[in-house]
């Protein structure tokens, strides 16, 4: 969940031949390479936006779980290895921010894609934090009785993805983080301008500036959109999310993705990268923070070959 403001660097940059180019590094015995994958290659793509089929996700006849004693809607498609979306912050955020996607990662991973706390069909708790989604999506994992299973979370939920690499290797093999952060440090903030004036916006200027949000937001049942707001708020603009040594304890193979125009920096997300061990980092050309809308067709293949590629292949690609 990222708030727009005028503290809030829009990301722009002028990359000279990104849209050809996705730098991936990775790292092996504190050995770092990069691979350069020709993202303009036909033989590259899986074009999810031609495979959209007419599914109404979010609102797709699925099913409920009891979580922390409040309901949490999810939706299945596909076959294979369970592969779980877990989608950003916000009051228009759902399980549809994966909609053009869901067609072509169905083909290859039984996915489960539930409404997290407070969003789409799941109920609204009291209050969200980061370590309420994380607690609220381990559980899910085991309510659904899967052995193991990859995580692709993205915003809030990539940032839940890293802590679930930590929290529950033993049934987690693999995660992405897209456009994940820990702390407003991370925001694509401009250098001139001071981390302790980027603020949330007041409930005045929320509402004034979101008023088709809100009422959409509203119909939803029984949903809160101003306790929303405070609990995001909180989150959000927190200067740390989590302690850094959480890094060092992750073990499974995990990759961290931002835009080269993301709400997050590319420093950050490099950061990241560097302190979990064995990670791989990816840049996408030409891209905000809107990843999964914005370009299914590079994030779709980059997905599936990572999740499918055995530990020691998934090294080997890159050295």
């Amino acid at each position: 969940m990222r708030f727009s403001g005028p503290a809030i660097h829009d990301g722009n940059s002028d990359l000279s031949g990104a849209e050809l180019l996705i730098p991936i590094q990775s790292k092996q015995n504190m050995k770092k390479t990069t691979l350069f994958i020709f993202a303009g290659l036909q033989l590259l793509l899986t074009n999810c936006e031609v495979e959209n089929k007419k599914s109404d996700y979010g609102s797709n006849g699925g099913a409920y779980i009891n979580i922390r004693g409040k309901k949490v809607y999810y939706e299945e498609y596909g076959k294979g290895m369970p592969l779980l979306l877990l989608s950003g912050g916000g009051h228009s955020r759902s399980i549809k921010d994966f909609a053009p996607c869901i067609p072509g990662l169905s083909e290859h991973f039984r996915i489960i894609a539930p409404d997290t706390p407070a969003q789409g069909l799941s109920e609204q708790p009291d209050s969200i934090s980061y370590e309420i989604l994380t607690e609220t999506m381990s559980q899910l994992i085991d309510s659904l009785s899967v052995d193991s299973l990859y995580v692709m979370g993205w915003s809030d939920g990539g940032i839940v993805g890293i802590l679930l690499a930590e929290r529950r290797a033993d049934k987690v093999r693999k995660v992405i983080a897209v456009g994940a952060n820990n702390g407003k440090r991370g925001f694509n903030i401009p250098p001139e301008i001071p981390l302790e004036s980027v603020v949330p916006p007041s409930k005045e200027v929320f509402e004034k500036l979101n008023k088709p949000l809100i009422e959409d937001y509203s119909k939803l049942p029984g949903k809160d959109w101003v306790k929303l707001l405070e609990s995001l708020s909180k989150m959000v603009y927190a200067d740390e999310y989590f302690s850094p040594s959480i890094y060092g304890r992750i073990k499974i193979p995990v990759m961290i993705v931002v835009g080269d125009r993301d709400d997050i920096s590319i420093q950050h997300g490099e950061e990241m990268y560097k302190a979990i061990k064995g990670s791989q980092f990816c840049v996408l050309p030409n891209t905000s923070h809107e990843v999964f809308k914005e370009r299914p067709h590079l994030i779709n293949p980059i997905a599936i070959d990572f999740f499918n590629a055995l530990p020691k292949q998934a090294l080997d690609t890159v050295r």
